[in-house]
């Protein structure tokens, strides 16, 4: 990792180093992937303010999500499938981040099950929930996260209808992954990608096989899967969650204003301005395009957190000045996991750590809460 130097580095070796179908399922958004470039041009287009002759010497990036202490107003987003990024992926990237003092997210579609996590977690770390059409087993999943210790629950609420990945379709990505000639090829190409995945023994969705009636073998769960995508999802739904999950609650996915009031009045104890990556709803605004006036409406009364672009701790520092107290990163920290398992996660916060940090000081700032929009150029 000695050469690795930002998060496009570590991008270029991941895509080196994994299968095209599972590289491309993290790496693309949506249909013709508009709002997946807007969310990173348009955090690009944001000029920092710089500032001279301003005494920096004592900086600190140290600041903290959900009243927990953290060394940096960063997590790791939810993506589903990591651990076929690398072998054990989510344990690697819930040892990094923890190791780096910051919170990890594990999806619903994980590959390493909750209590996988569990077992090697030096602390508890945050469970992502999709609400599906089978209650019973929703409940099942906020009771494994509750007996596990995660500290919070991510409710995501962009997802009642799935947005078509054009590069999963044309990749035939499966889990596990298609045998077909093409991605068989391509994995033969990537001998310790197979090697390793082959040796965890993990390549199904760990949160749901074998719990679930009925459903028997990778293949019908996977068909089980796409059936449960729940178009019903609405607001009382929230409550019904609320009265089973006794902790911190989060809700990502918040785009709009209107969603974004509604979110602070339903008990939440914070949201994330998030359009899913550019994954669903191609055609959306940048979500740092809807920051602003989501922090401004609602920011005093719930932790507004940020998700959508963010390569660098430039753009960590953009969204803190817009409004966000605090920022998810989900591409980055893949693509470090896929360059160099945990030692690429661990470089990937780092990368954006340091340059945060550098930031700051080129801004005049020495503390998180000093960060506000006079750290921008009108």
């Amino acid at each position: 990792m000695k050469n690795i130097c930002c998060i496009e580095d570590l991008r270029r070796l991941a895509q080196r180093k994994v299968p095209r179908a599972i590289f491309d399922y993290a790496a693309a958004g949506s249909y013709s992937q508009q709002t997946l470039r807007a969310n990173v041009t348009d955090l690009a287009r944001i000029n920092l303010r710089q500032r001279v002759m301003i005494d920096v010497a004592a900086r600190d990036e140290s600041t903290t999500m959900l009243g927990e202490p953290v060394s940096v107003p960063l997590g790791l987003a939810p993506v589903g499938m990591t651990g076929l990024q690398h072998a054990n992926g989510e344990i690697l990237a819930c040892r990094a981040a923890q190791r780096a003092d910051i919170p990890f997210t594990l999806s619903t579609l994980s590959i390493c099950s909750i209590e996988d996590v569990a077992a090697v977690a030096a602390k508890p770390f945050w469970f992502q929930l999709y609400v599906m059409k089978d209650r019973g087993f929703a409940r099942s999943l906020m009771e494994r996260a509750f007996a596990a210790k995660c500290s919070a629950l991510m409710l995501t609420v962009d997802l009642q209808v799935l947005g078509q990945r054009h590069c999963d379709v044309r990749n035939g990505l499966s889990v596990p992954p298609s045998l077909k000639l093409h991605n068989l090829l391509n994995m033969m190409s990537k001998p310790r990608w197979a090697l390793g995945v082959l040796a965890a023994g993990r390549w199904s969705f760990g949160n749901l096989a074998g719990r679930i009636k009925g459903v028997q073998g990778v293949s019908s769960l996977a068909q089980w899967i796409k059936t449960q995508f729940d178009e019903t999802l609405n607001w009382k739904d929230v409550e019904w969650i609320r009265s089973i999950w006794p902790g911190k609650l989060i809700i990502k996915g918040i785009l709009d204003v209107e969603d974004a009031r509604i979110v602070s009045r339903l008990g939440a104890s914070a949201l994330v301005v998030s359009n899913h990556g550019g994954r669903q709803l191609d055609g959306a605004p940048s979500s740092i395009s809807m920051l602003p006036a989501i922090a401004d409406a609602v920011g005093s009364d719930i932790e507004v957190m940020f998700d959508g672009g963010i390569r660098s701790g430039q753009d960590v520092m953009r969204a803190l000045a817009l409004g966000a107290r605090s920022c998810l990163i989900g591409r980055p920290y893949i693509y470090g996991l896929g360059a160099g398992g945990e030692a690429g996660v661990a470089r990937a916060i780092d990368i954006i750590r340091s340059e945060l940090n550098v930031t700051m000081a080129l801004t005049g700032v020495t503390r998180i809460d000093e960060i506000g929009r006079h750290n921008l150029v009108p």
